[in-house]
């Protein structure tokens, strides 16, 4: 709903009860929302705040405000009163200017540089194994809000901070070179982080073997684990690269230089991208001379053993350990250094953490710890906590049976977009070039939307057949509407050079249609304040509804009347070109015929 409308009838509200009951309505008691669909209206003004000023009933209250702001506001042209709810109907002549003066402008639903800087950090993979399915909503959640966010007005830095080192690591080299034989992606016809990943999954086993082996010789479960030949291994070669061991740090560029190809390719099928990349090999050391700061400052205290702690009990949390007694880092150490270094190299005014919510305790003790040690950036900070994705069981076998690697999921989604589209018949005068992009522009629009729909903070169970339906709340719906859309546009032919007019009269569903389109920048600017981009997938299918509702009850290319068929198109491609937007926002492309 444009602002301006809305604006005008909260002024005019406090000024109706002012003149009827003499007395001064608070703006904060004024509520406007959307008419709920089963009645008649647009906007509607909830009475029952009113009602102390006018010690009357709701309904006769609604009625003594209906009357005096269809007298005094222009656009009114009538209102209905249920129970508590003054249901406001708009004029023909509002719609059809807010069509030909806001709705069709191309700028319609920008924003103005707002002067702010917010860095997005997301993905942050590790480089012993290839992304999984949790890393795709990860890296479409925050690719997403960045996108959001820039359209909102804001200077976005999109980061990735990449567990780059660590006994993780070290257990894919130690398998690679004690059962690699010299094999590489080349090779072995492999991507690099599959390839990795390989001898992950080969360490752990051996390992397994080993702890089993100790335990037939009388060990504990704890005690062969600590003792078993392989894990001593990677700790020592940890202890190797650490001290700056040549060939240890030789293997480790080689491995990681193999991931991170295979992590370029994995990105660019997703459509993310990132402004800027920290590696953890290069902040591990960070965050003791901010220990230091603390100790002096009272923040901290140091332990007998010599480690160094603070106390949250007071906030409700406990006491956390911050250094170790001899001196290493532990993960909020250098949690507490790189946030310092990002604030340094950037001073932003916001900075999100696209995390799982299994981190909610970590980031609650980061973010409080930087705020006690009087960081004025720290108030910025935010977590944006995810759940987890599930799949239903025996929908999809990963590579190594545990996890779903996103590579395979990618796949599974363009195969399966290609199947139902073929199904459906929706190929015909496509060349093979084009049916391949559209199977890939369906499946990867399918797989974002789903994921993207649902509010972040929700675990969610992801069907990949249920995602491609060209039918449901899905994103081939949405694409549909679009290319359909273009169809009529070009069936046409439509010239958007030519003026829209002014029908004198609409429908329901064109009113229903402008009302929706008019509400995009509001939504964006919801989604971007909320950092939620399930406001905005919701919304392009309330978009596509809408337009679909039109396209089926109202004659657009056999209209009589030339000027309503003009403004029918102008319509119809302003709603491509705000489903267009909506859906590049989330990341999805939307074809132009299907």
């Amino acid at each position: 709903m444009a602002n301006s409308i809305q604006e005008a009838l909260i002024a005019q509200t406090i000024q109706a009860v002012q003149e009827l009951y003499q007395a001064e309505l608070p703006i904060s008691q004024v509520t406007l929302q959307e008419t709920r669909k089963e009645f008649d209206g647009h906007i509607t003004v909830v009475v029952f705040p009113i009602t102390r000023f006018s010690k009357k009933s709701p309904e006769q209250t609604g009625t003594d405000i209906g009357n005096w702001l269809q007298t005094n506001v222009a656009e009114i042209s009538g209102f209905n009163v249920i129970k508590g709810f003054l249901n406001i109907s708009l004029s023909d002549s509002y719609w059809t200017n807010l069509v030909n003066t806001q709705i069709t402008d191309d700028t319609f639903g920008s924003f103005p540089f707002n002067g702010k800087k917010i860095m997005v950090e997301y993905s942050s993979p590790n480089t012993n194994k290839p992304l999984h399915l949790g890393h795709i909503r990860n890296n479409l959640l925050g690719y997403s809000v960045a996108e959001i966010l820039k359209a909102y007005g804001y200077d976005v830095v999109k980061a990735n901070l990449v567990n780059d080192r660590g006994i993780h690591i070290c257990k894919s080299m130690l398998a690679w070179q004690k059962f690699g034989a010299g094999e590489t992606p080349e090779s072995a016809g492999m991507k690099g982080d599959h390839l990795v990943g390989k001898y992950y999954v080969i360490f752990d086993k051996a390992y397994k073997k080993e702890i089993e082996e100790l335990k037939a010789k009388g060990l504990g479960e704890e005690e062969a684990k600590k003792a078993a030949p392989l894990i001593k291994e990677a700790q020592q070669m940890l202890q190797q690269w650490e001290s700056g061991d040549q060939e240890v740090l030789d293997l480790w560029r080689t491995m990681n230089g193999w991931v991170y190809e295979g992590f370029d390719k994995t990105y660019h099928q997703l459509g993310v991208d990132f402004d800027k990349y920290y590696y953890e090999s290069d902040t591990y050391l960070l965050g003791k001379n901010i220990i230091q700061e603390g100790l002096e400052k009272g923040v901290f205290f140091r332990k007998e053993d010599n480690s160094v702690w603070i106390d949250l009990t007071e906030e409700g949390l406990d006491q956390k350990l911050v250094l170790r007694g001899d001196g290493t880092s532990v993960y909020i150490t250098q949690d507490l250094g790189t946030a310092q270094l990002k604030y340094d190299e950037f001073q932003m005014d916001e900075s999100i953490y696209v995390v799982g919510n299994e981190q909610d305790y970590h980031f609650k003790v980061l973010f409080l710890i930087l705020k006690k040690l009087g960081k004025s950036w720290a108030d910025g900070l935010f977590h944006l906590s995810y759940g987890m994705v599930d799949l239903p069981s025996g929908k999809m076998k990963s590579r190594e049976g545990t996890v779903v690697d996103a590579d395979d999921l990618m796949q599974e989604m363009i195969e399966t977009a290609k199947t139902r589209t073929e199904e459906l018949g929706k190929t015909e005068g496509l060349s093979a070039a084009e049916r391949d992009r559209l199977y890939h522009t369906i499946g990867m629009g399918a797989l974002k939307y789903f994921l993207l729909k649902v509010d972040p903070k929700k675990r969610l169970l992801f069907d990949p057949n249920e995602s491609v339906d060209f039918q449901g709340h899905t994103g081939p719906f949405i694409q549909y509407t679009h290319a359909r859309i273009k169809s009529v546009l070009r069936k046409a032919p439509f010239d958007e050079r030519v003026p829209l007019g002014n029908p004198q009269a609409l429908s329901v569903f064109e009113q229903d249609l402008i009302q929706t389109l008019a509400n995009f920048p509001s939504v964006v600017e919801a989604s971007a304040k909320e950092f939620s981009p399930a406001q905005l997938a919701n919304y392009a299918y309330e978009v596509a509804k809408s337009y679909n509702k039109f396209y089926h009850e109202e004659s657009i290319l056999k209209s009589e009347d030339a000027e309503v068929k003009n403004f029918r198109l102008h319509l119809s491609a302003a709603a491509a070109r705000i489903l267009a937007k909506s859906m590049r926002l989330l990341g999805i492309h939307v074809p132009e015929r299907m």
